[in-house]
Formats: structure tokens, sequence, C-alpha cells
């Protein structure tokens, strides 16, 4: 997909629709507790009593519907003010393969 490199937007910090560089950075997932850290929060004594903390609440899964990868990762545009030259993203990202600046 072909995305301009400068796009009038609305600007939070300025109020006020202006100018804007586009750029693109990389996607990171949001990264919950590692199994080694619950261990470890384990054993100081942060998840103690009774119960299996919903682990084994449900059978395991045998069979999917939809399997495999999804073909595209969702962008992750930043777009930053010309005049305030503060950054900010956008809302909802969109699937592309491959997203280029024009």
């Amino acid at each position: 997909m072909k995305l301009p490199k400068i796009m009038k937007r609305y600007c939070p910090y300025c109020k006020k629709h202006t100018e804007h560089k586009v750029g693109q950075t990389k996607k990171r997932s949001p990264r919950s507790m590692t199994y080694g850290s619950k261990l470890r929060a384990k054993r100081r004594g942060v998840a103690r009593g009774m119960g299996n903390r919903g682990r084994y609440s449900k059978p395991a899964i045998s069979k999917f519907k939809m399997t495999g990868k999804k073909m595209s990762k969702k962008t992750d545009l930043r777009y930053e003010c010309k005049e305030c030259k503060k950054m900010h993203m956008q809302k909802k990202g969109f699937r592309a393969k491959k997203v280029e600046f024009k």
C-alpha cells in the first residue's frame, strides 16, 4: 500500500489541523508475564492459597476451525507534527503486506 510522506492531520497537542510527517515503526506485542516470572512470583508468595488460578478449567482444544497464521501484520504508523514536533500514533492499524511511502 502506498502512503504519502506528509499528511495533513489533526494534532492533539496544537489542537488544530497541521502537516504531519508519516513514519512506520516495528510492531511490538504487549508482553504478559513470562512463565518463569510467574514461578518466581509464586515462590515469593504473591500467588498463594487455593485453586488452580484458571489454568485447567477447560479441556484442551483438539480441533480448530480457523487454523494458520495471518498473512499480514497491522501497521504501526506514527505522525510527527511539523509545528510542535510532537509525535502521536494512529488509533487503529490496518492490515497490509507492505507499506510504502511516496
